[in-house]
């Protein structure tokens, strides 16, 4: 990766590395920094102090993270700035986007620190006001946003997962804690018992505890209505998105773009509207019969997607990725079982993993359940469940949302459970 600041020459791989260029050390690559000083490389900076060298006072970084919600969260707050008149960058899970556009494709939830600044500096070369980002707990870890300096962090919440990365839950919820523990500004998820701040500079939301942006009514009907008090003055929003972790989302955007613009919330509330979701997140992708698509693939995803649909017959459709936190598998068939009235458990990416194992893993946490199907072929499991729905039916299909491709061993092959839904509904 390269990085081009006053016409200097940066770079953190120690091969381009010459008299000509500045090396960039970073917790991956140190050491091959005598490498970089052997090719002839006299200037080396730490990626730490990279702002030093590229000056980011035009911008605002705004900064997400948490297990559930970063993706959403990030394109809510980026969708509600580009309709109040900002000019803004958004950088994810989803790939790389400047004022609307797609500059690129699908890449890591957060890139190497050379990433995130040739990144920064590509959206300050477009004007922009703001730079919203996911951020990763492997990139807090491997201290991918080294020398960034935020302009508000975000928190959505801390459950279960990547713990086949962190090896525990307690040394994950560390990792996500840490990117809260300095003085910049920070929005927390009040409801969250695992999260602990610097309370300094910190903003809360919440549906439960008290907090500075605190929801006071909501419902689901056509829709999501939410009304919530800031202070002593109560404000409301519209959306066409469901689920309960949806309101939690959109009141982290709102409340995000309130702290960073000053803007009038009722402005902020209005702009909402304009927001329909992120592909393959919560997405309906057929209404008769209702099929729906999501991301969830943890215990505490599928629960909150789950539990946004009491008053239907559930028709479950999910899996888990090989090479992955294994103990999680059984817990996420428990919480099926808990509120499905048809269990469909299938392959997901299985990776380098016996995908009929990783089922086995999933069904030993269903107990006692009238209705548990077992169909390897995702394809075929999706057809079965969109044959079993009727008018009190909702089919949700969990796990890989809009991804277009399933992973067997090291390859990937074309697979979008989106494509197929709307093949069989047709």
């Amino acid at each position: 990766m390269q990085l081009i600041i006053n016409n200097k020459i940066y770079t953190d791989n120690s091969l381009e590395a010459n008299e000509n260029t500045v090396f960039v050390v970073s917790k991956q690559n140190e050491r091959f920094k005598e490498s970089a000083i052997e090719n002839g490389c006299k200037e080396i900076v730490k990626a730490a102090d990279l702002k030093e060298h590229l000056d980011m006072s035009s911008i605002k970084v705004i900064g997400i993270t948490g297990t559930n919600g970063k993706t959403t969260t990030a394109a809510a707050i980026y969708s509600i700035l580009l309709d109040l008149g900002y000019k803004v960058a958004l950088q994810g899970t989803r790939g790389f986007f400047i004022n609307d556009e797609r500059v690129e494709d699908y890449s890591l939830t957060t890139p190497v620190q050379l990433g995130n600044f040739a990144h920064i500096q590509k959206a300050m070369d477009n004007g922009c006001d703001f730079f919203v980002m996911e951020v990763s707990s492997h990139a807090i870890e491997q201290k991918r946003i080294e020398g960034i300096e935020f302009d508000l962090k975000i928190h959505t919440n801390i459950t279960r997962d990547h713990l086949d990365y962190h090896k525990t839950i307690e040394e994950y919820i560390n990792v996500k804690n840490s990117f809260l523990s300095d003085e910049t500004k920070k929005l927390i998820n009040k409801d969250d018992k695992n999260v602990k701040c610097n309370v300094k500079n910190a903003f809360a939301y919440s549906l439960e505890d008290p907090s500075t942006y605190k929801v006071q009514a909501y419902s689901f009907k056509n829709g999501m209505h939410v009304m919530f008090a800031h202070f002593d003055k109560i404000h409301s929003f519209s959306s066409s998105m469901m689920g309960i972790f949806n309101v939690y989302n959109l009141m982290a955007a709102v409340s995000a773009v309130h702290i960073t613009t000053n803007k009038p919330l009722d402005e902020i509330c209005e702009a909402v509207e304009g927001f329909a979701g992120v592909s393959g997140r919560m997405e309906t992708v057929s209404t008769n019969p209702l099929v729906i698509v999501d991301f969830a693939h943890t215990p505490d995803g599928m629960r909150e997607v789950l539990q946004s649909f009491n008053e239907k017959d559930i028709i479950c459709v999910f899996g888990a990725g090989g090479d992955r936190d294994q103990d999680k598998r059984p817990l996420m068939g428990s919480v099926a079982a808990s509120y499905s009235k048809h269990i469909i458990v299938t392959s997901d990416n299985p990776r380098f993993e016996d995908p009929d194992l990783i089922i086995e893993d999933i069904v030993k946490g269903i107990k006692n359940h009238q209705s548990v199907k077992v169909d390897v072929n995702r394809k075929t499991a999706i057809k079965t469940a969109i044959d079993m729905a009727d008018e009190n039916s909702v089919v949700l299909v969990l796990g890989k949302g809009d991804e277009s491709t399933q992973t067997i061993y090291d390859k990937k092959f074309p697979f979008s459970d989106k494509e197929e839904i709307l093949k069989i509904c047709k």
